[in-house]
């Protein structure tokens, strides 16, 4: 009986295809983003996925790179601040103020993390916290940061010295401030594009094997230390950048952004939504956000229902929402 053995991949059903593309999803985020405004007040939105950007970036490092940091929120509160700073006294323009506020997170991970990451494990998250924390000491005793009442009034200038962020357009349904939304959204969407971009580099592939099995990694030539350190940094930058641009959206740099409970509540959203999926720290980021701004009438209470809802959302899907719901398509397919 003769074999045949065809080079040709498998014909693979086109419905397959189609529900594996990393592009469906994407452009049904966009969508969202898009009509989201029209239905919801602009500005929460805005706050959304500026925390949707935040829960990404630190998805880029928990669930790609097996690093738990307890301390992500310095990054994300400095550059709030840095930013707010430079806008408010400085006069910087949004661009440049939200540029710089993202290089300073960077620089801030390149010194945290160049120490951290020669621990792992628990060691590893316990040594971001405690450098997270002399983070929130220094903003809490600097004259520059307002203290405990943060940084108000923070401007939004004219991006590029053209377009006015400050400017509201009545569409019917009430004034929107609809370049600021449309800046954000590309933040939003760019910040996004090269978390997809970087996991699925070859970077992106020798950090998944160092999550895996980093002495085998280490044993076949990787520079462990190096690849964590470089995802530490860009983790970092981009939560820079979620920060930067919350405090242009909200006109507030406040303590609790860069706060301990901040870095709680980041990884709540990323393992609530899926880690080590794309779209799961963005589902996560908005149901947080969205209980907290719902639930904002029972006070302390808040914590202990989003606490509950917590538990019974990991018992009921182990990998996370979006994480289960990819586990059981894969499995249907």
């Amino acid at each position: 009986m003769a074999i045949v053995v065809s080079d040709k991949p498998p014909r693979q059903d086109p419905k397959v295809n189609t529900l594996n593309s990393p592009y469906l999803p994407c452009f049904l985020a966009l969508a969202l983003g898009v009509v989201a405004p029209f239905f919801l007040y602009p500005v929460f939105v805005m706050e959304l996925m500026c925390f949707a950007l935040f829960a990404g970036a630190f998805n880029l490092l928990l669930g790609f790179g097996g690093l738990l940091s307890f301390g992500h929120a310095c990054f994300f509160g400095s550059a709030a601040y840095l930013c707010g700073h430079a806008l408010k006294v400085w006069g910087f323009p949004p661009e440049a103020g939200i540029l710089l506020g993202t290089a300073g997170a960077g620089v801030l991970g390149l010194a945290i993390g160049a120490v951290a990451i020669r621990r792992q494990g628990i060691y590893f998250a316990m040594v971001t916290l405690a450098l997270a924390q002399i983070v929130f000491f220094t903003c809490l005793q600097l004259p520059q940061s307002g203290g405990e009442d943060g940084l108000q009034g923070i401007p939004r200038g004219s991006l590029f010295g053209v377009v006015d962020l400050a400017a509201t357009v009545d569409l019917g349904y009430g004034p929107m401030p609809l370049a600021l939304y449309a800046f954000v959204l590309a933040v939003t969407c760019a910040g996004h594009w090269l978390i997809w971009r970087t996991v699925h580099s070859p970077f992106g592939k020798a950090l998944k094997a160092i999550r895996e099995n980093e002495a085998r990694a280490l044993s076949l030539g990787y520079r462990v230390d190096a690849y964590k350190l470089t995802a530490f940094v860009l983790s970092a930058a981009l939560s820079g950048l979620a920060g930067s641009t919350k405090a242009l959206v909200v006109g507030l740099a406040s303590l609790s952004d860069v706060s301990w409970h901040m870095s709680g509540e980041v990884v709540l959203m990323t393992l609530l939504g899926g880690m080590g999926t794309l779209l799961g720290p963005v589902v996560g980021a908005v149901l947080v956000v969205t209980l907290h701004h719902e639930l904002s009438s029972l006070g302390s209470w808040v914590t202990v229902t989003i606490g509950t809802i917590f538990v019974l959302c990991v018992m009921a899907f182990r990998r996370g929402i979006v994480g289960e719901i990819v586990h059981r398509m894969k499995r249907s397919f």
